[in-house]
């Protein structure tokens, strides 16, 4: 596996709405790989490997992290923002962002020291609304460098843990790797299907970025490729954990957007059977991915799945994700975008 690899996309800005950053360092990346590279209107990488069958096939990968924007800079230089994505306020506490104006400022998430607080205030859950960034430079300095506007990401880097990896942004920049990685398996293999890679934009603010694609190629087949929750913790109930580190890649049969194909769900049981790759199947009560943009808006609907990647501890900066979950998950999409000829699509 390419930790080195996983490491970069990672650390990679790219709130949503400004994921060029990423888009450029994956187009040098796809060079040579794909037959073409396109990007649409709306920021969509959209990487193609001709097939010899009509029925197109569009695999997603959202490009975009969670993050903020700059919507304030008080008299003493603190920074005021607005989530882009889902936020748990206590996991800001003692964090270290980048807000990304003409140059990088690190800052870091402050909030009311304990020592000051009440009974009351002690009390209560943290707020977003309760945080600011301390860059250490005065309202002077800063807005030479900063300005409304500017999007903000968390910092932290990649490291291995056991048999895992933990990052910030492994949700979704891991998909990203599983997607440029079997992109790069799969040079050189005759492919039944038209294939239409696409690293979408702004997953974490409503799917648009896949629903705006999905529009565009309109795909006959679509597998997305996202985290999911793995709950498998102390004082979770069996029922509970969705998924497991370490128990394979996940086959979604729903979400809280989308129920999947049943069809796409027998093909990659089957494929996974076949290959003998470690799986289980992910039911998610809550929660939504890109799988259900490109359902609703291939024009007609589409032969929806996804593959999931089961990770800990979501949507904060010590996502953990286990390495051969990782390594089945490209072995699985690998697989199934070289038989999708071979299964019986029909209605029955």
């Amino acid at each position: 596996m390419n930790i080195e690899l996983l490491k970069k996309i990672c650390k990679i800005p790219g709130a949503p709405g400004f994921e060029q950053r990423v888009r450029e360092f994956l187009i040098q990346e796809l060079e040579g790989v794909v037959d073409e590279i396109l990007l649409d209107p709306m920021g969509n990488l959209i990487a193609i490997r001709e097939g010899s069958d009509d029925n197109r096939v569009m695999v997603a990968a959202h490009m975009d992290e969670i993050g903020f924007i700059t919507t304030h800079i008080d008299d003493q230089g603190m920074v005021k923002f607005h989530p882009l994505g889902g936020f748990d306020p206590k996991t800001l506490t003692a964090q270290r962002v980048i807000i990304h104006g003409k140059k990088d400022v690190v800052g870091v998430m402050g909030c009311k020291p304990i020592h000051v607080m009440d009974a009351t205030d002690r009390a209560k859950a943290m707020k977003l609304q309760d945080y600011f960034i301390d860059t250490g430079l005065s309202k002077t300095k800063l807005e030479k460098i900063i300005s409304i506007g500017d999007p903000i990401t968390r910092e932290r880097e990649l490291i291995e843990m056991g048999d895992c990896v933990n990052s910030k942004s492994l949700d979704n920049r891991v998909s990203v790797f599983i997607l440029l990685e079997t992109l790069k398996k799969l040079k050189g293999k005759k492919l039944p299907n038209t294939l239409y890679a696409v690293f979408t934009v702004q997953e974490e603010v409503g799917l648009r970025g896949a629903i705006a694609a999905a529009s565009g190629v309109d795909p006959f087949f679509a597998i997305n490729l996202d985290v999911t929750l793995a709950y498998d913790l102390p004082g979770a109930a069996p029922h509970e954990h969705v998924t497991k580190l370490g128990e394979g890649t996940a086959i979604k049969v729903l979400d809280g957007r989308t129920i999947c194909d049943y069809r796409m769900v027998n093909y990659m049981k089957g494929i996974a059977k076949q290959k003998g790759i470690k799986n289980q199947l992910e039911v998610l009560p809550a929660g939504g991915t890109d799988t259900a943009g490109i359902q609703k808006h291939a024009i007609g609907g589409c032969i929806a799945g996804g593959i999931s990647i089961p990770t800990r501890y979501l949507h904060q900066v010590i996502e953990m994700a286990n390495k051969n979950d990782i390594n089945e998950s490209i072995d699985l999409l690998y697989h199934c975008l070289l038989n999708l000829g071979k299964f019986d699509w029909s209605f029955k």
